[in-house]
């Protein structure tokens, strides 16, 4: 690539566990001949994502092109942050032929796009694409609203009531800004779910987007790379519910961060983790937990009341044998004694 061209920038957003960062990490092993570098949003300060990625770094995007920002949004933080961090990705040796962008769950896309405008980086970048992921069941099960149908039978018969939530705001969002729409986990929401999903995608998207189904991340790149969208120039067409404001809050989420002993009984730590789910209405839970007798560490990543959890990779000699869940809700929902007790709860019912 001649330095006088544009660097392409792929922004990955999406829903809490839509499959982002297991989409990143296909491309990442499947690039199609690019050198990527992979830029990981978080919402909280442990870097779940940003390990996972650099276990599986290949000579393609190696581990020192996979930057993470950590408990912060790169759209709230340009100057301080962002900028910094593509400056330092584009003088890498040799340069990236492509960046990825995966941005919080919580993130708002709109906003992110408009930092590309910075003019320290205008002149160099040009976001080639913005790529939604949108969890098929979750989707097709209306999780954006409490109760879908009685909203729908109130906007009829009011137009001036508004009973969107802020995870509605959130979805619709990032439906609005994309280039395109990976469906993910098809398999769960079954052929009925698909369609109702692309119904509802369909509805709230601004303009006729193209719907990929996508199991565990595998999409040829050719697909969702190269898509020369100049995302920056576009921005009307792209509508937001935060059109207008000087700025966008993220006070209607929250996280909190909770260590915990070894676990004897990862089986009830899972069923602890699905319990947030139901009684403390919790959105998200990723984090590491340390297994007695278990070399490995184990991986967990839930997404409400459902919980996938793997061991990762072994612990380093150099590490403390600790477990260490991110929580995330939103604000009102946040109560970190109750948390604490229902988690903590997994370590005595163990003993």
């Amino acid at each position: 690539m001649s330095t006088l061209e544009k660097l392409p920038v792929t922004v990955i957003t999406g829903f809490l566990g839509s499959g982002k960062t297991t989409l990143v990490r296909h491309l990442m092993q499947n690039p199609q001949g690019k050198r990527l570098a992979v830029v990981v949003n978080e919402f909280g300060d442990v870097g779940v994502d940003g390990e996972i990625l650099k276990s599986c770094a290949i000579p393609d995007c190696p581990a020192e092109n996979i930057m993470e920002l950590a408990n912060g949004c790169i759209c709230c933080t340009v100057a301080d942050d962002f900028i910094p961090t593509i400056e330092a990705l584009m003088a890498l040796e040799p340069r990236p032929d492509h960046i990825l962008i995966e941005t919080s769950g919580l993130a708002l896309p709109k906003p992110l796009l408009k930092a590309f405008d910075w003019p320290d980086i205008r002149s160099k970048i040009t976001v080639d694409g913005v790529i939604a992921l949108a969890d098929a069941e979750a989707v097709a099960a209306g999780r954006f609203a409490p109760n879908v149908a009685a909203v729908d039978a109130q906007r009829l018969a009011d137009d001036s009531i508004d009973h969107e939530t802020p995870l509605s705001e959130v979805f619709e969002d990032q439906i609005s800004c994309a280039d395109i729409i990976l469906l993910t986990k098809p398999d769960l929401a079954g052929p009925e779910g698909v369609a109702k999903a692309k119904e509802i995608i369909a509805a709230e998207a601004p303009r006729a987007l193209p719907v990929v189904e996508v199991a565990e991340g595998a999409v040829d790149a050719r697909v969702v790379l190269g898509l020369e969208a100049a995302a920056e120039d576009d921005m009307d067409a792209r509508p937001s519910h935060h059109d207008g404001a000087d700025d966008h809050e993220h006070d209607d989420f929250e996280s909190v961060v909770i260590d915990l002993p070894e676990q004897s009984d990862p089986v009830e730590l899972v069923a602890r983790i699905e319990r947030l789910a139901k009684d403390l209405n919790i959105l998200r839970v990723k984090g590491y937990a340390a297994v007695t007798g278990k070399p490995m560490r184990l991986l967990v990543q839930a997404v409400g009341a459902r919980v996938r959890h793997q061991y990762d990779r072994p612990w380093q000699p150099d590490e403390a044998r600790q477990s260490r869940l991110v929580v995330i809700a939103e604000h009102d929902d946040i109560n970190e004694g109750a948390i604490r007790d229902i988690l903590a709860a997994a370590t005595e019912a163990a003993e």
